[in-house]
This record gives C-alpha cells, structure tokens and sequence, in this order.
C-alpha cells in the first residue's frame, strides 16, 4: 500500500466514506459579552486554528449580495461561530485575523478575507489555503469534501450549505456542518505536516476552485 495520498476521489467511492463531523463543544456567539471575551482569549492562545465563513445564499441572479454572516473559529476540541450579522467583525476577532503567531487554516480563504475586510479593515497575516498547498502532497481534487476524505479518509456532511446563515436561531445541523467546515481544515493541515510530500508534476496541477 502507498504511503502517498490518492490524488483524487470519485463519487461513489466519496459516499463509501465514513461520515464523520466536529465532535467537540460548539459555542455560537452573537453578543459582545464574557462568552465572546472567553473565546477571543481561548482562540489567541492557539497556534493553528480552522477557518470559515458562511454567508445567506442568493438564489435569483440580480439579487443583492449579501454580507458575511457567520464566522468559524475552530481549535481541536473547542469550535466557536461568531454570528457577525449581530455581532459585527470586532476588534478581538480582527486581531485574531491580523495575528501573524496565529495560523488560520482554511479554503478558497482570498475570498473569504475579502468579504470580512468589507464589514471592517484589518490586515490578515497567516493564512493557510489548502486548496493552493495540496498539490505538494500528490492531490487534485480541491473541494473540502474530497480533501477530507482524500486526507483523513472520511466524508463530511455538505447538505446546509445552502441554508439560511441569518436566520433568527442556528438550527443543530447548521451549527454543526459549520463547526465542521473549520475543524476539518485544521485537521486536514495537520495530517499533511506529518505526511510524506509526493508533488504533483507541472502538468498534473489545476488551478480549478472547487467548492
């Protein structure tokens, strides 16, 4: 058997995959309180954090963009969302963004920065795109999906993707598929540390941006 990854996944061979979503606490934060102080001081006592953005989705072609709506914090064991449709990008958070000793580890992050630098300015400094790393370990594929299993070999849920980010209460589905989208970059950073490189030669390598 290969040390090396497998470089892509088809899927029927995805839904083979075991499942497997954030087994941590998952704390949603949408007020300026102690609950946000304790997890702005938990995050910036980390080296390498998991990172997302959820924003409402627009289903008509002209519809106005919407702002981003949530943002996920994850450590190992501790998942955190801060709902910035209430609570706003504040200070703590961007400093945590800007913090260049504290890793964020995402995909596709370029855009999710840019949508959080709308709501207010910050520098990011130490940001980790999967999607532009995989290539170094033999891997195509580029959606979170199919690094996770690809990585990890196991498949995460997607199906909330679509749903409604600004809605008055989280569902536990909603909660958990974002909890999961950070955590499992952060854990798919880690497995790659530890995992011989095998790169993909220039031929091989796309530039396409899977979501």
């Amino acid at each position: 058997m290969s040390e090396f990854f497998q470089s892509s996944i088809g899927a029927e061979e995805l839904e083979k995959m075991p499942l497997k979503s954030f087994p941590g606490t998952i704390e949603v934060i949408d007020k300026f309180n102690f609950r946000y102080t304790a997890a702005i001081a938990y995050l910036m006592t980390q080296k390498v954090i998991g990172f997302d953005t959820e924003t409402r989705p627009s289903f008509e072609a002209h519809h106005y963009h919407h702002d981003v709506a949530l943002l996920q914090l994850s450590g190992e064991d501790k998942a955190f969302l801060f709902r910035l449709n209430s609570l706003g990008l504040r200070k703590g958070l961007r400093n945590i963004l800007a913090n260049p000793r504290i890793l964020k580890v995402g995909a596709a992050v370029k855009d999710d920065i840019r949508a959080l630098q709308s709501l207010a300015p910050f520098k990011a400094a130490s940001f980790v795109d999967l999607q532009r790393i995989v290539w170094e370990w033999g891997i195509k594929d580029k959606s979170v999906k199919k690094m996770s299993a690809l990585i990890l070999g196991f498949r995460i849920s997607k199906t909330q993707q679509l749903s409604n980010w600004e809605a008055d209460s989280l569902s536990s589905a909603q909660r958990l598929y974002a909890a999961t989208d950070a955590w499992v970059c952060r854990e798919m950073y880690y497995k790659l540390l530890n995992s011989p490189k095998n790169p993909l030669i220039f031929d091989e390598q796309t530039n396409t941006k899977e979501g």
